[in-house]
């Protein structure tokens, strides 16, 4: 994780804290002013920037990215190592939200793609309540591990968005990731996006919106 997340403020009394994480090859600047424009004025964002590191998928080539991405096989070799850094990493954010008066239950996480498979997993890994997770157009990465590897409670508020049209991470693997947590989580919902490619889209966001509304009311 780079040093500097973009961090908008609170526009009005701090209660509660969004992280939310971008996709590869993208960087905290890229869902910024996306996330602010969605979030109360009492809710702090924090877009961190992912790394430059090589990514095995890509050739090698270096680009942000929270962990290396092996292959597009659901079944293929994952960067055990890598994800459960970021993870760790992703934890000390929260960390620091608490340590700075929000508690755990007044932050919630969210991603988009390898972000949100990363944002899924630190919040499944999380041994205390939080407000939820927002995993957009993504999977759960590490699902062999789960669900002896939750530690959080099995009522968290799961939003998984997914286009049906994503040439990128397949609708498929969002449907299965779904199927999977709904067999130990009660409160995980995927919506689905007729068309929608491997993007977001104005009914995404307003969907964002009221689910944000719903578990960061204002207080």
């Amino acid at each position: 994780m780079e040093p500097n997340p973009v961090i908008i403020a609170a526009t009005a009394k701090q209660t509660a804290s969004l992280i939310f994480l971008h996709g590869l090859g993208d960087t905290g600047h890229g869902w910024a002013s996306y996330i602010a424009a969605i979030r109360g004025p009492h809710v702090k964002v924090i877009c961190p920037t992912a790394s430059t590191i090589p990514v095995t998928l890509n050739a090698g080539f270096r680009m942000p990215s929270w962990f290396d991405l092996k292959t597009l096989d659901a079944t293929g070799a994952e960067d055990d190592e890598g994800i459960i850094k970021a993870t760790e990493l992703l934890h000390g954010l929260i960390g620091d939200e608490v340590r700075s008066g929000i508690p755990a239950n007044r932050i919630l996480l969210g991603g988009f793609s390898q972000g949100g498979a990363l944002a899924l997993h630190a919040a499944l890994t999380y041994p205390e309540r939080l407000a939820g997770v927002m995993a957009l157009s993504c999977w759960l990465p590490r699902h062999a591990s789960f669900p002896d590897a939750v530690k959080a409670p099995r009522d968290l508020p799961i939003f998984q968005a997914h286009g049906d049209c994503d040439p990128v991470v397949p609708y498929k693997w969002g449907q299965m990731s779904s199927t999977f947590l709904k067999t130990f989580m009660k409160n995980a919902e995927l919506l689905t996006y007729q068309g929608l490619t491997h993007c977001s889209s104005e009914l995404v966001q307003k969907d964002m919106k009221a689910f944000i509304e719903k578990n960061l009311p204002a207080k």
